[in-house]
């Protein structure tokens, strides 16, 4: 008899698992000891939605706490350094390029923020992509804060990923 408990933890080759659960349902970090070293990059999204009179405050220079959108730039790629010690089981990595990008969208009104992150290792950098995009859409938050307490940080999904054993990831347009 077949149990859905199979699904949950390590995978063979032929059927799908998730690899940071042991054969027991234990937490363990991957190895990838065993793995050749190989270009990996990861592009992550996410936007944070404001009132128009926050957006332009933004804009403007005018926040109180300063430079917000160099501010938040800054901590997603500090955040993209430090993934190994916020989310337990990722790899610390060798990180060669991080680029985190925060810009006007009027139309939310916001602010879209698209951080990429890329490497030379054994294992992908999606993980390092996706929390820069958080943690420097919290930080635009945290110093925006004063003039909106009701921002909205939404959509923080993964775009694409290239390099590794399991090949290139391309988010569908919908």
């Amino acid at each position: 008899m077949t149990t859905n408990s199979q699904y949950f933890f390590s995978g063979s080759d032929d059927r799908p698992g998730l690899t940071h659960l042991d054969s027991s349902g234990e937490a363990h970090m991957v190895d990838v000891s065993g793995k050749t070293a190989s270009v990996r990059q990861a592009v992550a999204t996410g936007q944070i939605r404001m009132a128009k009179e926050t957006f332009e405050a933004i804009a403007a220079g005018n926040a109180p706490k300063g430079d917000v959108l160099g501010t938040a730039k800054l901590a997603g790629i500090m955040a993209a350094k430090q993934t190994s010690q916020l989310i337990p089981l990722c790899h610390p990595l060798p990180l060669q390029k991080i680029d985190v990008q925060l810009t006007p969208d009027p139309g939310l009104p916001g602010y879209q923020i698209r951080a990429s992150v890329k490497t030379k290792a054994e294992t992908g950098v999606e993980m390092e992509a996706l929390t820069a995009v958080s943690i420097a859409a919290l930080t635009l938050y945290d110093m925006a804060k004063a003039l909106e307490k009701t921002m909205q940080i939404e959509g923080i999904r993964l775009l694409s990923k290239t390099g590794g054993k399991s090949g290139d990831f391309q988010l569908e347009k919908t």
